[in-house]
């Protein structure tokens, strides 16, 4: 007969079997769907619809969807209670998180522009 998971972490060494159920922790508590995050968050597709103010079949595209726009995403987990956070991971750097998407610079008003049609009447 076999042996089971349990018996072979169980037969690791002391360090090696630590860094295991570390690792094991670790993938526990990561998700790997929109479906699974609002099942954690105890909400049906109903509330997240609700919240969203759309029908209950088009929270089950989103759930399906592979891309979608960032706007969508961070709606999405507030009507499920939660806060988006975007964060990048750069070689050699520390972890930054992105707090604001275009527009975080102000940029300078331009001078408003006169209709050239008139400008020529004025001349």
């Amino acid at each position: 007969m076999g042996r089971t998971l349990e018996d072979s972490v169980a037969a690791l060494p002391e360090e090696r079997r630590e860094r295991v159920e570390a690792r094991f922790r670790e993938l526990k508590e990561e998700v790997e769907s929109l479906q699974e995050l609002r099942q954690l968050a105890g909400k049906a597709q109903a509330d997240v619809a609700s919240a969203l103010n759309i029908k209950q079949p088009s929270v089950s595209k989103i759930e399906k969807q592979s891309d979608m726009y960032l706007s969508t995403l961070r709606s999405y987990v507030e009507a499920i209670g939660g806060t988006l956070e975007l964060t990048v991971k750069l070689p050699c750097r520390p972890t930054l998180t992105i707090h604001q998407l275009g527009g975080a610079v102000p940029v300078a008003a331009k001078p408003a522009r006169q209709n050239r049609g008139r400008r020529d009447a004025d001349r």
